[in-house]
């Protein structure tokens, strides 16, 4: 198969459907209502409902900058771009090489979670005999249906996961409706203030922490973004997207988590939690018999749907700055037919299996998990607070016309202010009462993360010597430049 090292992605493969899936997906609506918003129910008790709305308002201020950056710089380098045009382009690098990393290693997270829960369910329901050990065949039949899915290109990819996507979303609409039809009387608005708060977490306080173990349901709402060149009208449909999937999948948190705060009663619900007759699993099995099928099915697929979302993150971005040079030249390598980016993939590929089966091992699949998504939070989260500044610096800079005191300064302040108790949450760092401090292994994405962007800065040294164009490239929108140009480009290359 030949391949070509230049070019650019498919134009106007995907609209606005299979951008805010995208997004949607990336977001992992039926995981994080089943295992990551309950974290919060030990704070928050029966008021999480308030403190997954407080959550919500949060990560607007961040979708709004990110909404906003989208729109003016519609570009596959998506926060590294906006990192170089609204801070310095070796800030864009070095957000751009610490998101690639962790977008690499969202997929292999995944595919842990689809192995493990997958096995596990299998020994415990329906064959005694599979052993509950036995969970890495899942993982990579996983991964080869999402480098599948990538290869044959973006529309493909955007259009499987906008299917995952809906299904997940739908059964858990219908559950949450059977829910709230079956609490009856226990129905209350209460649930939405501070009266139902965890014993020893009174008031404000349970609330809002609560709502910091929230915010971290919502990291992914800008995956969109990386798919601009191969969008049609990139700048309203990024805007729209981003926007309308943190939006919309907020409210989706706020009704899902109503439902079972109410039904499980708003008094009990501190003792809710992610696995046990207290989840969203073990009430499907207690009181709707089989529904529980279709909730384990619902977080499977939010699994695929979700890695699949990332990948196609991880590749688009690795390409925006693989083809000014910044990265390996190889990770440009386009699909002749398709225009996927199948070095991109290849990598992503191998970096999915070797972790999957790397980590998987030497620990456990739990294990392993809890520490790929420890790592993976705290440098989005990190990410999230240098695009908020970002988005003020671009809008600043812009001129009095351009530049709205309230979008583009107010807004990233509260983003800032919301992400940083997440950020050190993640971390493990114990800056708040409520915050637990991280033990081995889990406690090693400290370091890991530490050395990946110490290995950038280096790496930035270098090419600021060597290379200082290749840097200032990480601001370029291609978008905005001629086809001409591009074309004329490719063929010097292919010469």
């Amino acid at each position: 198969m030949s391949t070509q090292t230049s070019g650019t992605l498919r134009r106007d493969a995907i609209g606005l459907r299979e951008v805010l899936f995208q997004s949607i997906t990336a977001m992992a609506p039926a995981a994080a209502v089943a295992a990551s918003i309950p974290s919060g129910a030990a704070f928050a008790g029966g008021s999480l409902p308030l403190a997954v709305l407080i959550a919500l308002v949060a990560c607007l201020f961040t979708a709004s900058c990110v909404a906003e950056l989208a729109s003016e710089l519609p570009a596959a380098g998506s926060v590294a771009t906006y990192a170089a045009r609204g801070l310095h382009p070796a800030v864009g690098f070095l957000v751009g090489w610490g998101y690639v990393f962790v977008e690499m290693l969202v997929p292999p997270l995944l595919l842990l979670q689809l192995g493990f829960t997958t096995a596990d369910t299998l020994h415990e329901e329906w064959w005694s005999s599979y052993p509950a050990s036995l969970w890495w065949p899942w993982a990579l039949a996983g991964a080869a249906v999402i480098a599948a899915a990538g290869l044959l290109g973006v529309r493909a990819s955007a259009r499987f996961g906008t299917v995952l996507g809906a299904f997940e979303i739908l059964v858990l609409l219908v559950f949450a409706a059977l829910l709230v039809a079956k609490a009856g009387d226990a129905n209350t608005v209460s649930v939405f203030t501070t009266s139902h708060t965890a014993d020893g977490y009174s008031g404000v306080g349970g609330v809002l922490a609560g709502s910091v173990y929230t915010v971290l349901a919502f990291a992914g709402f800008e995956a969109a973004a990386p798919l601009a060149e191969e969008t049609r009208d990139p700048r309203r449909t990024m805007h729209r997207a981003v926007l309308g999937a943190a939006m919309g999948i907020g409210l989706f948190y706020v009704v899902t988590t109503y439902a079972m705060t109410v039904y499980v009663g708003p008094e009990r619900f501190s003792g809710f939690g992610a696995s046990g007759a207290s989840s969203w699993e073990g009430v499907a099995r207690a009181s709707f018999g089989l529904f529980w099928v279709l909730v384990f099915l619902a977080v499977v697929n939010s699994t695929i749907a979700n890695a699949n979302a990332c990948a196609n993150v991880a590749t688009r971005t690795a390409f925006a700055l693989a083809r000014i040079r910044v990265l390996p030249r190889l990770l440009a390598t386009l699909h002749p037919r398709h225009r996927s980016p199948v070095a991109g993939i290849a990598v992503q590929s191998v970096v999915a299996v070797g972790a999957v089966l790397g980590l998987g091992f030497a620990y456990d699949p739990v294990t392993a998990f809890l520490l790929l998504a420890t790592v993976i939070v705290t440098v989005v989260v990190g990410v999230y607070i240098v695009v908020n500044l970002a988005c003020a610096g671009h809008f600043l800079r812009g001129g009095r016309q351009s530049f709205k005191p309230v979008r583009h300064l107010l807004f990233p302040i509260l983003g800032i202010t919301a992400f940083v108790p997440a950020l050190l949450t993640a971390a493990g760092i114990p800056v708040f009462d409520f915050v637990t401090e991280l033990s081995a292994p889990v406690s090693y994405a400290g370091p890991v993360v530490g050395c990946w962007m110490a290995a950038g800065v280096v790496a930035l040294v270098v090419l600021i010597r060597r290379h200082p164009e290749r840097i200032a490239g990480t601001a370029r929108v291609h978008l905005d430049e001629p086809d001409a140009v591009d074309s004329a480009r490719d063929g010097a290359a292919s010469r």
